[in-house]
């Protein structure tokens, strides 16, 4: 936009320009570093910081991009979406919520599940996302999951699951959301059973209900560097034991040590690995 103004030492006109500004969205600062990021470069590395290679937050729908042979994903059970058996409400109605949660990530829950191919080898694949509610479990996300699980033993496909969860099980939902612990991790059990594969990605954060059922039940568990994991959080758990926590305590590389995870796998390697662990299992 440009405007005019008289100078006053010449007495003409003269035309003044606004300064443009940079557009919004265009950088993105490290959570870890706290370095300035361009975002294309960010999203070239799968939002992995190109200084200190922090692994930031990515989303289920480019989990899939990154993780699955393109074009290949196949999402089960889309048409699963969450009631409100509680009515519950805190300062939102969970109505509501649901509803602003699906509007702004455009998933129907936290869970995308579905089935793809990794370097041409097919599998079953699920992914919790951290943006719908910290990911937390609820009942569409215990069903989708479940499903995904006993198709994959029916269908004697290798089983990959990567979660990204810290809410652990969804209190809206009571009861009915605790339940799915177990419900998953029965399924699970039936899918060793048989034979099957489970390969556990565990990413920043993997805590609660979910890091105490599923994501810890792997035949292989692989995590992110840097990714927090555990159950209730370390600054709840200092409060309640009144101690000094070790250094890097929950973190993949202080369970890496204690035998937790069976291995760091850095985002970009992370479809190379899964491919390699399958064919290692016989799968």
């Amino acid at each position: 936009m440009a405007t005019s103004e008289t100078d006053i030492t010449t007495g003409k006109a003269k035309t003044i320009r606004e300064k443009r500004g940079v557009p919004g969205g265009l950088w993105l600062r490290c959570e870890d570093c706290g370095e300035t990021i361009f975002r294309k470069e960010a999203e070239r590395l799968m939002n992995v910081c190109p200084e200190c290679e922090y692994h930031m937050y990515l989303s289920a729908p480019d989990r899939v991009r990154c993780v699955l042979d393109e074009g290949t994903f196949e999402e089960w059970d889309a048409g699963l979406m969450p009631t409100d058996p509680l009515e519950f409400s805190d300062k939102k109605a969970y109505v509501e919520r649901i509803k602003a949660e699906q509007a702004r990530t455009g998933m129907h829950d936290a869970a995308l599940t579905g089935t793809g191919m990794i370097r041409a080898r097919r599998v079953a694949f699920g992914v919790t996302d951290s943006a719908f509610i910290m990911g937390s479990m609820g009942s569409v996300v215990g069903e989708r999951l479940t499903r995904l699980i006993e198709r994959a033993t029916r269908e004697e496909m290798p089983l990959i699951i990567i979660s990204g969860s810290g809410g652990g099980a969804r209190m809206h939902e009571g009861i009915l959301s605790l339940m799915q612990m177990a419900k998953v991790s029965a399924a699970l059990a039936r899918h060793d059973q048989t034979g099957g594969l489970f390969l556990s990605v565990l990413t920043n954060p993997t805590m609660g209900g979910v890091a105490a059922s599923f994501a810890s039940l792997g035949d292989i568990v692989f995590a992110e560097p840097k990714a927090l994991i555990g159950f209730a959080g370390p600054r709840t758990i200092k409060a309640t034991i009144r101690i000094e926590l070790p250094k890097g305590f929950q973190t993949s590389e202080f369970l890496l040590e204690h035998g937790y995870i069976d291995r760091i796998v850095c985002r970009a390697d992370l479809k190379s690995e899964i491919a390699r662990a399958i064919d290692y299992c016989g799968k």
